[in-house]
């Protein structure tokens, strides 16, 4: 049973738990965090020197970091991973815009104000940079969602999970949904596939 070290109320740790409950396996979590200095422990970074999580443990003692890349290995050959090329691709790029144009402004502006330790960089033009950010690329994504029900062809793939993730934390982050009618119905319909799992779920021992 794989193992995925992470924090619990992370939308890239949440990444890997969604999709893991959604093919319905099983796995470990064991709760390691940026906050309390977790991530720096010798222990962890012998495991990725990088000291990030989250963290995939295999069985055979093999690690992979990557929120992305996790999805990527646990996805290969399922339901998430499109069988033509150029659809797979089109989740490819869905994925590399949520690491380069919206992860960055997104998750970091939710960080800025929900983590009490971040509090001194939760400047106002660091809050108006990851604003703008974070809207222009709801902007995108409702473009596509406007006129389709999934980011790449047509069913769910690893860019609906990987998007979702930080985007229906939006709010916490101060961002408004309401003017992105596309997005805010694609959330519901990732809320509706069977296995899906909140962000709050954590598996039983």
């Amino acid at each position: 049973m794989v193992t995925i070290y992470g924090m619990s109320d992370s939308g890239n740790c949440y990444k890997p738990r969604l999709l893991i409950a959604l093919l319905g396996r099983r796995f470990r979590h064991v709760e390691v965090s940026t906050i309390d200095g977790g991530t720096r422990q010798p222990g962890f970074l012998a495991k990725t020197p990088n000291g990030k999580v989250p963290l995939l443990e295999l069985d055979d003692g093999r690690t992979l970091p990557e929120s992305n890349a996790i999805l990527a290995f646990l996805g290969e050959g399922s339901r998430f991973v499109p069988e033509d090329a150029f659809t797979r691709a089109e989740m490819l790029g869905w994925m590399f815009f949520e690491q380069y144009s919206h992860e960055p402004h997104v998750a970091v502006r939710r960080s800025l104000m929900i983590y009490p330790h971040l509090k001194d960089k939760a400047t106002p033009g660091r809050l108006a940079e990851t604003l703008a950010g974070g809207e222009k690329a709801f902007r995108v994504m409702e473009h596509r969602l406007s006129q389709a029900d999934w980011l790449a062809g047509d069913r769910a793939s690893l860019a609906d999970i990987a998007l979702y993730a930080y985007t229906h934390l939006g709010p916490q982050g101060g961002y408004d949904l309401q003017p992105y009618p596309g997005i805010r119905a694609w959330l519901g319909r990732v809320a509706t596939l069977p296995g899906y799992r909140p962000i709050t779920w954590l598996p039983e021992d």
